[in-house]
């Protein structure tokens, strides 16, 4: 996809990212198979170099949309596979880069995915998703779309603060839940996002708690 650079090389030799590669390799994800009449969809977990050196990931805030299941949630990039995505790994690339602005087949290196994940509620769709792991240069510029309401990033730091990770409560179609919740500032992560969160740390060897 790219040339390797000096950037991406260093980042990459971060102890968390050696550890994810490591876990990657030896416990390769599981990939579900479903019927062809469920969506398939996949998201990015993009990571840069902080001005320390310590990894940090991008994160969306998804614009408010009548209909959408997904409207308003803080979430990772990402959306459903097309019939001209040859791919998940496309999927995840394209829609980062249509959402943000963020194009990793330039500015980046794609590392691999965690395992496939699916609701557990039958109020949403029927889909599984794929969460993809990229490499991004630290001077990446964000480009919101009109379905992105904010962007920003979190520190690896921050999501492997133990105490970020509690049972919240959310609305749920007017409706109060309790669920685990990873806080961070005032943005509350929950549902399908916070599980691929909870799955990148625990890739890296720091599982959060409640895992």
């Amino acid at each position: 996809m790219m040339l390797p650079t000096a950037e991406l090389d260093r980042l990459q030799a971060h102890p968390r990212i050696v550890r994810l590669l490591r876990s990657l390799a030896e416990h390769p994800p599981v990939e579900v198979e479903a019927e062809e009449s469920v969506r398939r969809a996949a998201i990015l977990l993009a990571l840069r170099a902080r001005a320390d050196g310590g990894p940090e990931l991008l994160m969306i805030k998804r614009a408010e949309a009548e209909g959408d299941p997904w409207s308003g949630h803080i979430a990772c990039p990402g959306g459903r596979m097309e019939p001209t995505d040859h791919d998940l790994a496309v999927t995840a690339l394209r829609e980062t880069l249509e959402e943000t602005g963020v194009d990793v087949a330039r500015d980046g290196r794609l590392l691999g995915h965690l395992d496939d994940l699916y609701p557990r509620t039958p109020t949403l769709p029927p889909i599984i998703i794929r969460p993809y792991v990229a490499l991004v240069r630290a001077d990446v510029s964000i480009v919101p779309s009109q379905e992105v309401a904010a962007a920003f990033w979190v520190p690896l730091s921050a999501l492997a603060e133990r105490g970020a990770w509690t049972i919240g409560t959310v609305m749920v179609r007017g409706i109060a839940r309790q669920v685990q919740v990873f806080q961070h500032d005032e943005y509350t992560v929950w549902g399908l996002t916070e599980r691929a969160l909870r799955q990148l740390l625990t890739f890296m060897g720091e599982p959060p708690a409640g895992s």
